[in-house]
């Protein structure tokens, strides 16, 4: 009863919020369900109905191989969410690590650290990818590794704020003269307190996944085919763009919808989640 009170308050305050959490509850399951969503196997083709517009056989028409361009779309969902999620928890994972023992040791382990990220943070971003992805593979698993680890800097730095601000709270300095020893503080103190900021930047990372996976894949370094992806769609869509529109509209418009849900949906969560924003309101 209270989680659905919960529930209901949220969709009544934040209704903009919420409707990217359904959107993004969507997403999820096209991205586990695409086999049993999806009319057509992403690699089902049919000649002769190469280039049809959308119809009711083929709600988003078909492409010039004749493969239906809505089960393409269902399936590259699958892609994205995968690739996204997988990136976001291993740059959860470093993130929390690497900003707890910043901020909650400080002196000359925060500076050494901090020093390091500063050299983290100058890698460009794009780039770096393409640079991991030329020299070892373009498989999801490089792919989720490579971007999580490139995203955790910058999540290392949010994390060791909060830390910071955390740390200098009465009760610690309390649980300190008690005897509390720091792994005990850190995982039964600090870690609860700074779970919500986690959650918070890692559903609009999630985002900034989508989008940067999409733009590898648009420029030929993403997942390899034959498993469609909407960068890749977009990508082959160039050459009939002027006669079809749809083979370029239907994955922008999916990818855009994706990347503003979790934005919205995580600008949502912060304003609840955040004590401060929660104390104004």
């Amino acid at each position: 009863m209270t989680n659905s009170r919960a529930l209901l308050r949220f969709a009544r305050t934040k209704p903009l919020g919420a409707a990217g959490g359904v959107i993004v509850l969507v997403l999820i399951l096209c991205g586990l369900l695409a086999h049993e969503i999806a009319p057509y196997r992403y690699d089902h083709f049919d000649v002769s109905q190469r280039l049809e517009p959308p119809s009711s056989q083929h709600w988003f028409g078909t492409d010039e191989q004749g493969r239906d361009v809505f089960s393409r779309v269902i399936y590259g969902a699958q892609s994205s969410i995968l690739i996204g999620f997988g990136a976001v928890a291993i740059s959860a994972v470093i993130s929390i690590s690497l900003g707890l023992v910043s901020g909650f040791y400080g002196g000359w382990v925060d500076l050494s650290l901090q020093r390091l990220v500063d050299v983290w943070l100058a890698f460009p971003g794009v780039i770096f990818v393409i640079l991991v992805v030329s020299v070892l593979s373009n498989s999801g698993t490089t792919l989720v590794l490579t971007m999580g680890t490139l995203l955790a800097a910058g999540s290392s730095r949010i994390v060791r704020a909060a830390v910071l601000a955390i740390r200098e709270m009465s009760w610690v300095e309390a649980a300190r003269a008690a005897g509390a020893r720091d792994g005990r503080l850190v995982m039964r103190g600090l870690l609860p307190n700074i779970f919500p900021i986690v959650i918070v930047n890692a559903s609009i990372q999630v985002g900034i996944v989508i989008l940067l996976e999409t733009t590898l894949s648009f420029l030929g370094f993403g997942p390899p085919p034959p498993f469609p992806s909407w960068g890749r769609m977009l990508s082959e869509a160039q050459t009939q763009m002027l006669y079809h529109p749809n083979l370029a509209v239907f994955p922008g418009l999916a990818i855009t919808v994706a990347v503003y849900a979790f934005n919205i949906f995580g600008d949502a969560l912060r304003d609840v989640l955040d004590p401060r924003l929660r104390s104004r309101g």
